[in-house]
């Protein structure tokens, strides 16, 4: 299968892969300069595997699962296969498309600490600073 054009950007794949990478070093409270060192490769690289700009090699990938002690399953789950007679790129093909912060990691470490009644409360407050639309508010 061929990629595309270099406008097309980074493969869908290789930023759902970097994604997973940079989450979970993030949750490990590693930055990319630590990551990098473990490698033998520069904190620039790793960024650019982050972003999926650049593939990161099969080698390369089980060097990060066995430094972060995860399997290599790991870094491709969300990933969703098309659905027979689905054309591709069809459907909603990864869990989220957002850049992986400190923050945003902890929130959810913290959310199942909650209660569910304090759970429903933040999301609600969430919803509303995001500008997005409860279930409950659209029917």
């Amino acid at each position: 299968m061929v990629r595309g054009s270099a406008e097309d950007g980074p493969h869908p794949v290789d930023r759902h892969v970097g994604r997973r990478v940079c989450e979970k070093r993030i949750a490990l409270g590693y930055n990319q300069s630590d990551l990098g060192r473990a490698l033998g490769l520069t904190f620039q690289q790793i960024q650019k595997y982050e972003k999926g700009a650049n593939r990161i090699s099969a080698s390369k990938l089980w060097d990060i699962a066995r430094f972060f002690k995860v399997d290599i399953g790991y870094f491709f789950e969300g990933l969703t296969t098309p659905q027979p007679g689905m054309a591709e790129g069809e459907g909603e093909a990864f869990v989220h498309d957002f850049p992986t912060t400190r923050q945003s990691i902890e929130i959810g470490r913290l959310a199942p600490q909650l209660s569910v009644r304090q759970q429903k409360l933040i999301l609600d407050m969430m919803r509303e600073m995001a500008g997005h639309e409860s279930p409950a508010d659209k029917g």
